[in-house]
């Protein structure tokens, strides 16, 4: 790692200097749950689906759970993972570790020259990566996974590519750009998220699926590849009719495997889409309607409104006020 960036990485924050005083970790950083649940809604700013911030050091993490994925990389020295109660995992330098919504890590002790940094990660964050991936892998699974309620699914994952140039400088470029921060960032830091996903498959045997119940099935990843690629024209009928499957038992399946049903993962890749045109093209908010497929310009209105919390021209004009919600 550059080590200009390593140097920054590495300053002592003000809440380390808090528990080197002698104090805990203070769990208002990460929740304002009774439970230690670290929440999307302290770590992320509104409207935001990526953050970073570097590895609390100089004590023991207590165990905790989090309601986004979490990716942890080492810039230096190690740290050793306790995953659900009863897996170890030790992070070295250069490895990656993946933890999707639900999984419950505790982090032992970790010293000055520990230098890790955590990618707080929203689902919706990974739509570039996931239409990249066109064939069936553990990645795509995970990340299919991160839309599942209950915890299932492929829910951890370590890469040991210390040694795998590309997959380094990718991170490193992903560490730089989330520092920098800015205008215009979150669509390069998501298109540096989906090259490290089509790099990391062709490393397969570097990756330990650490823990993990059932993969998503086929036909739950047909359904979401389908709605990417579709979202404009897509239909449950269509659907059941390309993959040759009756209705109700497609229905049933995406509902089993997401906890969406199809209208509501349809939907949320719909209103995604429109928000990102209006933030980066001057198309019109009519056009913007019907490029997502909708032609009901009241229902689109009120639907945006409910979920982002502004009108579609107040939402082009500044930040917007909050990430889109699971309800359809």
């Amino acid at each position: 790692m550059d080590s200009d960036l390593l140097e920054q990485l590495a300053q002592i924050t003000p809440e380390e200097k808090a528990i080197l005083n002698g104090k805990g970790v203070d769990r208002s950083i990460y929740t304002c749950q009774r439970q230690f649940i670290a929440d999307r809604r302290v770590m992320l700013a509104q409207g935001q689906t990526l953050g970073m911030r570097t590895h609390t050091r100089f004590t023991e993490f207590p165990d905790h759970t989090h309601n986004f994925v979490e990716i942890m990389y080492m810039c230096a020295g190690s740290t050793t993972h306790i995953i659900n109660g009863s897996t170890t995992v030790v992070l070295e330098q250069g490895d990656l570790l993946f933890l999707n919504q639900h999984v419950s890590h505790r982090i032992l002790y970790s010293g000055k020259e520990d230098v890790g940094v955590n990618f707080i990660v929203l689902p919706e964050f990974f739509d570039q990566a996931f239409s990249l991936l066109a064939e069936e892998n553990i990645l795509r699974r995970f990340i299919a996974d991160s839309l599942q309620q209950d915890g299932g699914g492929v829910q951890v994952l370590h890469f040991r590519v210390a040694d795998v140039p590309p997959v380094q400088n990718l991170v490193e470029n992903l560490i730089g750009d989330c520092l920098r921060g800015g205008d215009g960032h979150s669509r390069i830091q998501q298109v540096t998220m989906a090259l490290l996903f089509l790099y990391l498959p062709e490393y397969i045997d570097r990756i330990e699926q650490t823990e993990g119940q059932r993969p998503a099935s086929l036909l739950a990843m047909t359904a979401l590849k389908y709605i990417e690629e579709q979202y404009k024209d897509a239909s449950l009928t269509a659907l059941a009719s390309q993959t040759g499957q009756p209705l109700y038992h497609l229905s049933r399946a995406i509902k089993a495997e997401t906890g969406f049903t199809f209208k509501q993962l349809l939907q949320q890749k719909r209103f995604r889409r429109a928000a990102e045109l209006l933030a980066g093209t001057s198309l019109s908010v009519s056009a913007i309607i019907d490029a997502v497929g909708y032609d009901n310009t009241s229902y689109f209105y009120r639907k945006f409104n409910d979920l982002y919390g502004v009108s579609p021209q107040e939402y082009r004009l500044g930040p917007p006020g909050s990430g889109p919600v699971s309800e359809g």
